[in-house]
């Protein structure tokens, strides 16, 4: 049974993968067979549709053209040519796909959940997350197919897996930049207008700006969070594929009977994740409860959401050490098979308890990020600085984000260590893997998020009653949540799968006499610690670029709707519908104009640190480490601080220190703006920054390798 399992692995991954995308496919036959709604509601859902269409349809033109010129440079690679391009292009081309779906479907149910609210809360919850799921089901499903497909038909070239991961990257970097700035220039510029100075609701359809602001929630947060989750997971999985290859356990086992255990190890953990994760969705229903207050909904949601995932994550700890005591022989420690590892433990328990390490840092970080950005303490303490003005909100909120970072670092840091001493560099890819196994579930509960917003903006615009429109909040302000959580994960993982990166930088140098594994990189050289500070100046650089191409955006939005509502004579009243495909277009020629400049950043400064006299390869594993450990914490700090801004106004709102309206509500709106470009656009695209750097260093090692030779 052993035998069978890790010699037919890669066939039970493209297997499973395809149960994945089939059950995606039947989510979405279930969302499309529910009533759409009245032909207001369609129309409204419509127009989000078509925004988001045109926005990815022109933003995939400019990907395609950046897809060909890196696929041509690629293919001039001395060796890795041309697996390392093929990988490239199907991993461009799988993800790619998996973001169109997972946005396309999150516009259909968007209309759906408000018309489910009319009449039932659970119906209107069983929708919206049937949407997000359809996105966390397709993007492990296309993740693990394509790299499946990928190794069978380059089971010698590790470089090709390596460049199913770096298409991936480029997918996530256009679509989390380029949706990041659309969303937040839509978003800031509607609300500067519309909440600030003209004082009407957020989702008010007298606003120009609503209906790009609502696809801003799509580009942005679903298909821009999928593809960056999708590239933490593809990362995960060929960084343990590419460290477990190095792994003899036939020199300890000589009676194994099967070889490249560790790396078809990996394919089978990820089909242990997503049959946990299929099976955990089941578990997410909530009750219908009457007439419930506000609170009791939120709260009856917010425990569907948890159970789903905690049955997913106890599932998947089960599958995981079955399948680990299933196909590797006892008897041996970690340190007696594996060259780096420390620890005494039998091999079975140590590569379980590494891989546990990275599943519990997961929940730790998403517990924290819940914490200070959830109506506990820290949220509560902005609100009532919002009661002395926007300054010292703002002031509250910047404490609050720079002191999340606490505990994200120590479990980061702890989960290192741990996993190194359980399994070496491997242990430090299986933590990794390991917070990413359940990715299923956990993108279903986060993409969810985005739909709620939406169906709470169309119950608004389409004047579908009180009643529904609190029961659309109920399901929002959990989505709040969640999306929060969210982007704490994806930050936590990030760091992790960039911490695997560069543990496979070191292998793979290593491997071509570029670096010694046992002497490191020494500190006292002064290369490093060159490469160190221009990795984490390029950290700020790039944050500064995204904050600054939100602000140029949104200045674009607010003079489209001053001008509207000063020269359009019956908008502002509400008489005249207003021109809502301006502002869309405004929003997408200002994303696809500003995302350049971090593409060209992020995949030339590694090459150039690797090539220019002085620097080299230690010094590029110095700018990894800068950015690693900068791009985290900052990440961390930035969404973190933007997630509290944005549920202390939703607190103020729900009625205290004066509720809408109040003086308090006017800080608290001005503090949420603020932190919106932070936590939706420069916070998140550092995801992006700190995985594919390692990935750029790990693919152009044969060009550093051919220069010195």
């Amino acid at each position: 049974m052993s035998a069978f399992l890790v010699e037919n692995a890669p066939v039970i991954a493209v297997a499973v993968s395809l149960l994945s995308l089939v059950f995606s496919f039947y989510l979405i036959r279930y969302i499309l067979r529910q009533d759409p709604g009245n032909e207001e509601v369609q129309q409204l859902s419509r127009s989000i549709q078509e925004g988001a269409r045109t926005f990815m349809g022109r933003e995939f033109q400019y990907l395609a053209l950046f897809g060909v010129v890196v696929a041509v440079l690629l293919f001039l690679m001395p060796k890795t040519g041309l697996p390392t391009t093929v990988g490239f292009v199907v991993g461009t081309i799988a993800s790619g796909l998996a973001g169109w779906i997972g946005m396309w479907i999150a516009t259909k149910s968007n209309g759906r959940t408000a018309h489910a609210a009319q009449h039932s809360f659970s119906k209107a919850l069983n929708i919206a997350y049937s949407g997000g799921a359809t996105m966390g089901f397709t993007v492990v499903g296309m993740g693990l197919l394509g790299l499946s497909l990928v190794y069978l038909g380059f089971p010698e070239h590790s470089h090709a897996w390596l460049g199913y991961a770096f298409g991936s990257s480029a997918v996530a970097l256009f679509l989390r930049v380029g949706g990041g700035i659309y969303t937040k220039s839509a978003d800031v510029g509607a609300d500067v207008v519309g909440k600030v100075e003209a004082g009407i609701p957020e989702d008010d359809p007298r606003n120009p700006g609503v209906i790009a602001d609502n696809v801003g929630d799509n580009v942005g947060d679903v298909a821009g969070m999928g593809s960056d989750l999708y590239e933490s997971y593809v990362s995960a999985i060929a960084a343990t594929m590419f460290l477990g290859k190095e792994i003899d356990f036939t020199s300890t086992f000589p009676n194994l009977g099967y070889e490249e255990l560790g790396l078809k190890l990996a394919f089978l953990l990820g089909v242990a994740g997503i049959l946990a994760s299929i099976i955990g969705y089941f578990f997410v229903s909530a009750e219908e409860g009457g007439d419930v207050s506000y609170e009791q909904q939120a709260a009856n949601a917010r425990s569907a959401l948890n159970r789903g995932t905690t049955v997913a994550n106890v599932l998947a700890g089960g599958l995981i050490i079955g399948v680990i005591v299933l196909v590797i022989p006892g008897g041996a420690s970690a340190a007696e098979v594996i060259s780096d590892a420390q620890a005494g433990l039998d091999v079975r328990w140590a590569l379980f308890l590494a891989m546990l390490t990275g599943l519990v840092t997961g929940v730790i970080i998403g517990k924290a990020t819940e914490y200070y950005t959830s109506e506990n303490s820290p949220v509560k303490s902005i609100a009532s600085a919002a009661q002395t003005g926007a300054a010292t909100t703002i002031i509250e909120g910047l404490g609050t984000g720079l002191l999340s970072t606490v505990v994200p670092a120590l479990a980061v840091g702890a989960a290192t260590i741990f996993a190194f001493y359980l399994g070496g560099l491997f242990g430090i890819a299986l933590a990794s893997l390991g917070m990413l196994v359940t990715l299923g579930v956990v993108l279903s509960t986060d993409a969810y998020g985005p739909i709620t917003d939406n169906a709470q903006g169309i119950s608004e615009m389409a004047g579908l009653g009180t009643a529904v429109r609190e029961r659309c909040e109920a399901l929002d302000s959990v989505g709040n949540t969640t999306a929060a959580i969210g982007k704490g994960f994806a930050i936590g993982s990030a760091a992790l799968a960039a911490l695997a990166w560069l543990a496979t930088y070191f292998s793979e140098a290593a491997a071509q006499n570029l670096l010694s594994l046992e002497a490191g990189v020494n500190l006292m050289n002064p290369a490093v610690l060159v490469g160190i500070l221009l990795g984490a100046m390029i950290t700020f650089y790039l944050a500064s670029i995204g904050i600054h191409a939100i602000s140029r955006g949104a200045a674009s939005v607010v003079t489209e709707v001053r001008r509207q509502f000063d020269e359009i004579e019956g908008v502002r009243s509400g008489d005249t519908t207003p021109d809502y495909t301006t502002c869309v277009d405004i929003a997408t020629s200002a994303a696809l104009r500003e995302m350049m400049i971090p593409g060209i950043v992020v995949l030339v400064a590694p090459v150039l640190v690797g090539v220019l006299p002085g620097l080299g390869v230690e010094a590029l594993a110095g700018l990894l480490t800068g950015v690693l450990v900068t791009g985290f914490l900052t990440a961390i700090f930035m969404s973190n601080a933007g997630g509290a801004w944005d549920n202390a106004k939703k607190y103020i709102e729900s009625g205290v220190h004066g509720g809408k309206g109040g003086k308090a509500h006017a800080a608290s709106v001005v503090g949420d703006t603020v932190g919106d470009p932070l936590k939706d656009t420069a916070g998140p695209s550092l995801n992006v920054l700190i995985k594919l750097m390692g990935k750029v260093a790990v693919i152009f090692l044969p060009l550093f390798a051919y220069l010195v030779g």
